[in-house]
């Protein structure tokens, strides 16, 4: 039986340091276009709009694929770096 991508994403293993978010967002964005089109482009499904519109961002099951950075070109996501050495995503299954 095939595995399903959420199947392989549950192998993956992740060093999350709590000390430092790779990633830092800007809450209030006023393309709301943008927003939607953010939650459905992250793989890992990290990214969620609260009721008062504003976006919320959780690193720490972070693919690190880097199509948030691109696909908002600033106007979400105010910083994108790589974790510091040793931790973030451990890929298990291809």
């Amino acid at each position: 039986m095939a595995m399903t991508i959420e199947d392989k994403l549950g192998l993956n293993r992740f060093n999350v340091d709590n000390s430092y978010a790779h990633i830092h967002i800007k809450e209030n964005c006023p393309d709301q276009k943008l927003v939607e089109r953010l939650i459905m482009a992250c793989p890992a499904k990290l990214y969620r709009q609260r009721e008062d519109g504003s976006v919320e961002f959780s690193y720490e099951g972070c693919l690190e694929c880097g199509t948030c950075r691109v696909l908002t070109h600033d106007r979400i996501v105010e910083s994108w770096n790589h974790p510091m050495g040793g931790m973030g995503v451990a890929f298990r299954k291809g």
